[in-house]
């Protein structure tokens, strides 16, 4: 069984607080659940395999390291292994070996993989633009983007 410590003197969110936390991870599902939709409506796969695609490009020799590709992409992957297996059988990417340690890989994108980026980028960022840019005027979209950034940092103050 296990116990679980009870924090003394913490103070409870306010309501502001709490509403703001749970229309954040509301609004976060909710987008990218309809741009998920579009993609697989246009036949696509699901977001996490152009974001390892994109992370890849970005790289002036288009590789990395899984673990790097693990802490650049936006969304939980669990099993990225799995993942690079299908993107890998898709011919999207390539694991090839790590200079100097034969025990380790990095993963390479495939000329296959710059093409489906491309087009992915093709529905996705209208999708940002309908599902974000339709609601937010720039001004908001910067100000949304300046107080999420204060979130992410929180732990730095």
């Amino acid at each position: 069984m296990r116990v679980f410590a009870v924090a003394q003197d913490v103070q409870e969110p306010s309501d502001a607080v709490t509403d703001a936390w749970v229309r954040l991870i509301r609004a976060q599902r909710d987008v990218v659940g309809r741009i998920e939709a579009e993609m697989k409506c246009a036949g696509f796969p699901p977001l996490t395999w152009y974001d390892v695609l994109l992370h890849l490009k970005r790289r002036s020799d288009g590789r990395a390291s899984p673990r790097e590709i693990e802490d650049a992409v936006l969304f939980e992957q669990y099993n990225l292994s799995r993942l690079l297996d299908r993107m890998e059988t898709e011919g999207l990417v390539r694991r090839i070996p790590y200079p100097g340690d034969r025990r380790r890989q990095l993963v390479e994108i495939t000329e296959e993989g710059r093409l489906l980026q491309r087009r992915m980028w093709s529905v996705y960022g209208p999708a940002i633009s309908r599902f974000v840019g339709g609601r937010l005027s720039d001004g908001e979209a910067e100000q949304l983007a300046a107080l999420l950034l204060k979130l992410m940092h929180s732990e730095n103050a």
